[in-house]
């Protein structure tokens, strides 16, 4: 990791008493009219962070079933950390691989048994936690993927390499894959020619990005405007852990992050770690170096050409926000029951719980673009806590 600690620390009562200041409710949820089935063209399926799947998983249960109701053109994108907690090991430790294996298929499952083309983006986890061998881990997990996947599921962009990868479904959507912890990882990566990635610097990522973004402006069809779906593990924006937000709680019994019945009450160690990730400390956070970096490449590309919606997860709750350079911010990296993160509002935020879910865009016939935030309680049963026409 890079980064430090800020000078000055304050004494652990006053960080505390910041953590309490910050804690803040959920945005309300919106209601709107549903759309009629045979208005929808196609359904985008977004879910994130499903990589320990319990055997009867609430969350990929309520999806399936949401699945099989669908009779939409219907895609599945799960965005990144497929496989908790080091992504896929080698067949040396047979059984950590095979229980890598069962968490990876739970989840493919849901395509290959609903026949429904499912994409796989790679999260930080997936790279082996960020690690020395996180090249390796990335490349075992797209070929148990490549191999099992029946060409129905797919992990893009594939070994290690940033893309962006694109995939246009029906007549209203194109979606844009990107590997983000290629851009934050600070070992081993594709980083020259010799790696067979069609991209493999910053520049060329962000070239090959705005190609892809800005040809949408030249469609022939003048019935519906295809719109840009761009979709990494790591979000633009969040008001969650990863952007700085922590409870009194976090602050005060910080060890509940490692075992929620860990309620071991250590405010100095728990607000400095706090106030470090705010200033930095890791690359995983936006406020490392390398996080930032990413963000401006990106913006620099949007800024032209703004996409409908950036969609990751990374943080463990269901977000809505109204983006700068990119429309809408989606943050749904709640797939699996009780795995979560508490989460904060800030001026952009339109809906924000630390809920167990997932989200669906349906692209109208018309050329509307609804969003529907699905939570999941603890026996698979999903209510829509939130709707939104985008566009």
């Amino acid at each position: 990791m890079t980064g430090g600690r800020p000078r000055g620390a304050l004494p652990w009562v006053a960080l505390l008493l910041w953590g309490c200041g910050s804690a803040v409710i959920a945005a309300p949820p919106e209601s709107t009219h549903p759309a009629e089935p045979a208005n929808i063209e196609s359904t985008v399926f977004l879910i994130g962070d499903a990589g320990a799947p319990a055997p009867d998983e609430p969350v990929l249960k309520a999806l399936k079933r949401q699945v099989l109701a669908d009779t939409a053109l219907r895609v599945i994108v799960f965005l990144g950390d497929n496989v908790y907690n080091r992504g896929m090991p080698d067949s040396s430790n047979l059984s950590a691989r095979r229980e890598a294996e069962r968490r990876l298929q739970a989840q493919m499952a849901i395509g290959l048994d609903t026949r429904t083309p499912t994409y796989f983006v790679p999260g930080n986890h997936d790279w082996g936690y960020m690690g020395v061998d996180g090249w390796g881990s990335i490349r075992r997990q797209g070929a148990y993927v490549e191999q099992h996947g029946e060409q129905l599921v797919r992990l893009l962009p594939r070994n290690g390499c940033p893309g962006p990868e694109v995939v246009d479904v029906g007549r209203g959507t194109r979606l844009i894959m990107l590997d983000t912890q290629w851009f934050v990882h600070e070992y081993a990566k594709p980083v020259d020619s010799t790696s067979g990635c069609a991209t493999w610097t910053a520049k060329m990522v962000a070239e090959s990005l705005g190609r892809a973004v800005a040809s949408l402006k030249d469609s022939v069809d003048t019935v519906v405007t295809r719109r840009a779906v761009i979709l990494g593990h790591h979000p633009m924006d969040t008001s969650g852990e990863h952007g700085g937000y922590f409870t009194w709680v976090d602050q005060f019994f910080p060890l509940r992050r490692f075992a929620r019945w860990l309620w071991i009450p250590l405010p100095g160690i728990g607000s400095q770690e706090a106030i470090a990730r705010r200033g930095g400390q890791t690359n995983q956070d936006m406020a490392g170096p390398l996080y930032e970096g990413m963000r401006r490449a990106l913006d620099e590309v949007f800024k032209d050409n703004p996409p409908l919606v950036f969609a990751g997860g990374h943080d463990h709750n269901l977000q809505v926000q109204r983006g700068v350079h990119v429309k809408w911010v989606l943050v749904s990296g709640a797939g699996i029951y009780g795995h979560l993160n508490p989460v904060g509002i800030n001026t952009s935020t339109r809906y924000a719980a630390a809920k167990s879910g997932f989200m669906r865009l349906d692209v109208l016939r018309d050329g509307r673009v609804r969003l529907g935030v699905i939570t999941v309680d603890a026996v698979g049963k999903d209510d829509e806590a939130f709707a939104l026409y985008l566009e």
